[in-house]
């Protein structure tokens, strides 16, 4: 009889896997809906999705559908059908099966950090949370540490600030968050960092903070490094960016990679469009073109280039972003007005829950958490 033997691939391994561009099939058990909305994707994934419930009777038609020269990811929600999926495509006779440790939930929690570059005394480091598009940042000098935009997950940075032997000074909130919680209240709290958050956007928190204004600069380690707060209106009233050491500009949520962010998600589109037209056609104009940008996420895998960092030269969006090829001021009121993805699942819960008027558990929060991020305007 042939011994029953399953391997379980954790999120890091996926996202290393789907990094080198080696080829895997994804066999996703989730209802159809939801793997319509959000999936694992990757340049060399093949995948295909066959509900749960229509494989309670058995396997036997699904296998033919099966590659036997590949390696096959069986993914679910949050394991358990996943794995009863994979043990009976091993009794049928596939060998190279796995499934994902944690399910989409796993995936969706997930941080990669990677170096983005260096700053005066150390380097800043870019968090991808890969399974929802939001980036984190972390600024290490001289045995301090800043991290920016975090995700709940306080312990993933703690750690990170012990392994770089760094005290953590400041963390940083660009604006307030509709798509993700933050653990920027949680971390400070962890680690006796300052709290900064954009007043514009704190009128109705229940907490104190460190109000991030226009020309604030937070210095890090050594002295030479600061990191120098533009206020960039049009995404929230608050939203502000970041340049850091004079050559790294955090966009927050107010211009990606591949798009621009969406002015809508407190409700008042047409309010904040202006803003988020002057914020990019005329502040972010003013900077030097030489910005490395990073942002606070990405929409599409195709946005992470192959040192696996999301960024791109503020002059090279200025030549190749939609978004900012956009000159008649009626057609840019349009687009991001108009042309918009569906809002982020429990927008509302999350921004009430930024806010520190709603207190939700671990899962809870995983719940309200699902889904892919929809920050962006797509053009």
């Amino acid at each position: 009889m042939m011994e029953l033997t399953l391997t379980a691939w954790t999120p890091a391994e996926v996202y290393q896997r789907i990094l080198r561009r080696e080829p895997f099939f994804l066999l996703d058990v989730r209802n159809e809906d939801a793997y319509a909305d959000w999936r694992i994707e990757g340049d060399a994934i093949e995948a295909l999705n066959v509900p749960y419930f229509d494989l309670l009777d058995g396997v036997d038609a699904l296998v033919p559908k099966l590659p036997k020269d590949k390696d096959i990811l069986v993914v679910c929600a949050k394991e358990g059908s996943s794995k009863f999926v994979a043990e009976e495509l091993v009794k049928a006779g596939l060998h190279r099966v796995a499934y994902l440790q944690g399910g989409m939930r796993a995936w969706s929690e997930y941080l990669h950090p990677v170096k983005a570059g260096d700053v005066e005394g150390g380097a800043l480091y870019q968090f991808l949370r890969v399974g929802k598009g939001c980036l984190s940042y972390a600024v290490v000098s001289n045995g301090e540490m800043a991290v920016i935009d975090p995700a709940r997950f306080v312990d993933v940075y703690l750690q990170f600030a012990k392994e770089q032997g760094a005290k953590l000074r400041a963390v940083i909130d660009t604006h307030l968050h509709a798509d993700h919680i933050s653990g920027g209240r949680a971390l400070a709290e962890a680690s006796g960092a300052a709290y900064y958050l954009p007043p514009a956007d704190a009128s109705d928190v229940t907490y104190s903070y460190q109000p991030l204004n226009e020309g604030e600069e937070i210095r890090i380690g050594d002295s030479r490094i600061a990191i120098r707060a533009v206020h960039s209106p049009g995404h929230t009233p608050g939203s502000t960016s970041l340049v850091v050491d004079g050559r790294y500009l955090l966009s927050g949520d107010i211009l990606f990679v591949g798009s621009i962010g969406r002015p809508d998600l407190a409700g008042r589109a047409k309010e904040f469009a202006p803003d988020l037209r002057r914020t990019l056609y005329e502040t972010y104009r003013k900077l030097p073109g030489d910005l490395l940008v990073l942002p606070a996420h990405y929409a599409w895998a195709s946005e992470v280039n192959e040192q696996g960092l999301v960024c791109a030269r503020l002059s090279e969006l200025y030549d190749k972003n939609p978004g900012l090829q956009i000159q008649d001021e009626g057609e840019f009121f349009k687009t991001v007005t108009e042309n918009l993805p569906p809002q982020p699942n429990a927008y509302q819960q999350i921004r009430m829950t930024n806010m520190g008027k709603l207190a939700p558990n671990p899962d809870e929060a995983s719940e309200m958490e699902i889904g892919p991020n929809r920050c962006a305007v797509h053009g």
